[in-house]
């Protein structure tokens, strides 16, 4: 797959915090519809990974393409338009304390005029609406954030990323601090927005099932439920596990091979409860 045709593709890329390698000579890529799951140690790159993806910080070396476009050294505005095709949710939710609901899950679609609707278009409070209904979140508009729970905020950060239907989705730890039932029904609706859509999927995560379950389970239409899809169905979407340590990606590939790893590093994650 050449670097025009992929969602995202990093070309030997580094990046410095003075002395310090965040990226070490990294290199991957991935397709439309494609998974990637990322694990790593704290200060290990997962983050600044995410950040470079969308051009959000620039490395000091290396190439990367977003969405089949060169977004190295491409200007500010460009990136503006670029970045409306991905969504993002950062970790904790990042929502604004001072708006509502709908006004947070609007905000991409009010700040961006790439995606802004014109009078043939649905309005942006019909999409608003969709979006937290997408998340079951549809009777919460009038809310502000600090009137409901964590794992509701996270759902409304959910909603604010999946407002633009985009291509790409990158999850900066959507389940950390929650409880295992919530975490479940995060990454049940981060596999509803990747299967319902083909969206290209980035999850950065310390817990294990995450990443078992973005591998090996589906979301199904027909019930609204996560289901196991049979291994080597045609329902089995590419889904890739990348380990970040210091900077430097030390392992990619299938959850198979990721469980086969017998490096001590490695292993530390292919573990319920792994950090």
């Amino acid at each position: 797959m050449d670097a025009e045709s992929t969602v995202v593709r990093f070309e030997d890329v580094s990046l410095h915090f003075g002395q310090t390698p965040a990226l070490d000579h990294v290199s991957f890529s991935m397709g439309p519809g494609e998974t990637r799951v990322v694990f790593g140690a704290a200060g290990s790159g997962k983050t600044v990974l995410l950040k470079v993806a969308v051009g959000l910080v620039r490395p000091d070396s290396g190439r990367v393409f977003l969405l089949g476009r060169d977004i190295t050294n491409m200007r500010e505005q460009e990136l503006f338009e670029i970045r409306a095709r991905v969504g993002i949710l950062f970790q904790e939710g990042a929502l604004f304390d001072s708006l509502n609901i709908a006004d947070n899950v609007a905000y991409p679609l009010e700040n961006q005029k790439a995606l802004h609707t014109d009078s043939k278009s649905r309005s942006i409070q019909d999409r608003v609406q969709e979006a937290l209904e997408f998340v079951e979140l549809g009777t919460t508009l009038a809310k502000y954030p600090s009137e409901v729970s964590g794992g509701m905020r996270r759902r409304v950060g959910i909603a604010r990323a999946v407002v633009t239907q985009p291509e790409l989705e990158l999850y900066d730890s959507p389940t950390a601090g929650l409880d295992p039932i919530t975490a479940h029904t995060i990454i049940s609706l981060i596999l509803k927005e990747r299967d319902l859509r083909n969206t290209a999927t980035i999850m950065v995560t310390h817990r294990y099932q995450d990443g078992q379950l973005m591998a090996n389970f589906r979301y199904n239409p027909n019930n609204g439920e996560i289901e196991k899809a049979p291994r080597g169905s045609q329902e089995t979407v590419d889904t890739k596990f990348l380990i970040m340590r210091e900077g430097r990606l030390v392992f990619e590939g299938t959850e198979q091979a990721f469980l086969a790893d017998q490096d001590s590093y490695v292993r530390k994650f292919a573990r319920p409860g792994a950090s």
